[in-house]
């Protein structure tokens, strides 16, 4: 049995939520599908909610987030400061997307609006570093993305573990328990489809359309669920 923390950042527009549900439970059954002795607890970070005891969980990662490191929002500090105390007492910790940029940032990286806009629909990336939790292992991940910032400068000792020419740093690890992807393995097609459909007014018609082309693939999902899990239990 395996218990961990998730640190929610966000939540799923409301619309959405009766067809996909919020992001616990998109994380739930995700973890579900590969093994029953998975469970989560969900700790509202915006509400200042964290562990009492870092041994709750055997390990801590994070939900995305509408919001970016450049909104000076005090729980954003706080959670910085969480992340920097779980890398100094070792305890694993993975970030998703917004936990990806966040990692970045607690440990002396730099995100950034991207250049190259939107990123959407299925991330192509190539395994460039092959680690012991990686397993099975795989030359490639290709993971459904929905993000505008990225990471433009990494934490020091920072390791690139997946790449694409979209995102150079798109999975990354920083010592023996830290690190974080820039995708969502909890997102289904069916959701970035649904998400991509609100955010018409902001988002390129032609970046959509190569989005929902992309989306006919096969992802990665559960492959990297299993990494993630590794990661936080066998590290």
């Amino acid at each position: 049995m395996a218990t961990f923390g998730l640190l929610q950042c966000d939540d799923i527009a409301e619309p959405l939520q009766p067809a996909h549900g919020n992001y616990p439970a998109m994380f739930s059954n995700l973890f579900s599908q590969l093994d029953a002795g998975i469970s989560l607890r969900t700790y509202d970070v915006r509400a200042g909610e964290y562990p009492q005891d870092l041994s709750e969980c055997c390990g801590y990662l994070t939900t995305g987030s509408q919001h970016g490191m450049g909104d000076s929002l005090p729980w954003v500090d706080d959670l910085l400061e969480f992340i920097r105390k779980l890398h100094r007492t070792r305890i694993p910790f993975f970030g998703i997307c917004f936990g990806h940029q966040a990692l970045a940032c607690a440990l002396g990286g730099a995100v950034e609006a991207s250049t190259k806009g939107w990123g959407v629909g299925v991330s192509f990336n190539n395994v460039i570093r092959q680690k012991t939790w990686m397993q099975p292992a795989s030359e490639q991940l290709d993971i459904i993305v929905s993000h505008q910032d990225q990471v433009t400068r990494l934490p020091k000792d920072a390791e690139i573990l997946a790449e694409s020419k979209f995102c150079p740093y798109f999975m990354v690890q920083v010592g023996r328990n830290m690190a974080s992807v820039q995708g969502h393995p909890e997102f289904t097609p069916a959701y970035s489809r649904a998400l991509m459909d609100r955010r018409r007014d902001r988002i390129p018609t032609n970046r959509i359309r190569e989005a929902e082309t992309s989306l006919q693939t096969n992802i990665n999902n559960l492959l990297l669920a299993r990494w993630i899990a590794n990661f936080l239990t066998k590290i």
